[in-house]
């Protein structure tokens, strides 16, 4: 009889594509509305020096929401929302990797290793120029602003004026750089976000066997999972965080050297600067990840080929 501790995957071969496309969009717009206002904190912490504005997270939250409201913790989130196409090629890169692999490997760390930094690689390909439109919008406080560009026009950016706003970015980005602006931080956000995906999901996986070899049978595998989560973001945001304050700043300020950014940082921070929004990263990865861990294996159980459903244990 099988053990029902035996966490079994779902592999690409085993899912409906239509259903898990339909799915997976809805699902991830989803995550993104709830944690926005904390990649927005945490951008504005690690682009501020020192504590200039905000003394931390909580009291980033306080500030923004007393000065700006509710909208200002989702200055660029229109913007932001074009990163659904990333994310589904993320997925998509991810599944098929995976498949490509198990011809040579079936080691389940290995294929989660290669697949996660595969599909690192595809989507901040497709991710960058969103990001660093996104980051300049973040950067815009009641007509004030803490990265290199201002937007003109109504400075409360309410209505119709938020793709003004987008535009105005757009244009200033063109102006200052050309169309190399849009992909500055490139190789800093591919140093931060492939070691984080190909970590995240080694750990992932790892977390979820120790839990469910100590855990009752009867422990429905979606606990394991949801707790997994977390403990694999965690552990992968300590590990990548001084390179993704390095890429924020390389974006936002328009630096061209990632080792000049890392040489300014020290000099004017220490090392502690490299641990600008850990807390702020970790605070939105927790609940982020637990929806995305459950709906992610959710949505992979929806999307199972029906004469398999009766064949797996959950």
């Amino acid at each position: 009889m099988e053990d029902k501790r035996n966490i079994q995957i779902i592999e690409w071969e085993h899912l409906d594509k239509k259903k898990f496309y339909v799915f997976g969009v809805a699902m991830t717009m989803m995550i993104r509305v709830s944690v926005y206002p904390f990649t927005l904190i945490r951008t504005r912490l690690q682009v501020q020096k020192g504590k200039s504005l905000y003394h931390g997270t909580f009291d980033a939250f306080i500030k923004i929401l007393r000065a700006d409201g509710v909208a200002g913790l989702y200055r660029g989130f229109l913007v932001n929302t074009f990163t659904l196409i990333s994310g589904q090629c993320y997925v998509t890169t991810y599944e098929l990797t995976r498949k490509f692999v198990a011809d040579y490997s079936q080691s389940n760390t290995v294929k989660s290793l290669v697949a996660g930094g595969s599909a690192s690689l595809v989507a901040q390909s497709i991710t960058v120029p969103i990001d660093v439109v996104s980051q300049h919008l973040m950067m815009q406080r009641k007509g004030e602003k803490m990265g290199r560009f201002q937007v003109r026009g109504n400075p409360e950016g309410q209505g119709v004026v938020a793709f003004g706003q987008t535009k105005d970015i757009i244009r200033q980005i063109l102006r200052a750089d050309g169309l190399r602006g849009f992909y500055r931080g490139y190789v800093a956000s591919l140093l931060t976000y492939i070691p984080n995906s190909a970590v995240w999901w080694p750990f992932y996986h790892f977390y979820a066997e120790q839990l469910s070899s100590v855990c009752p049978k009867e422990c429905p595998h979606i606990v394991f999972q949801a707790i997994s989560g977390p403990l694999a973001a965690a552990t992968a945001s300590i590990l990548t965080n001084p390179m993704d304050v390095i890429r924020t700043r390389v974006q936002v300020e328009g630096k061209n050297s990632i080792i000049l950014t890392f040489r300014q940082l020290m000099a004017e921070e220490g090392p502690w600067g490299l641990m600008k929004g850990l807390s702020a990263r970790i605070i939105s990865a927790t609940p982020s990840t637990i929806v995305i861990v459950v709906g992610y294996e959710s949505l992979k159980k929806l999307s199972l080929r029906p004469e398999l459903v009766d064949s797996r244990h959950w």
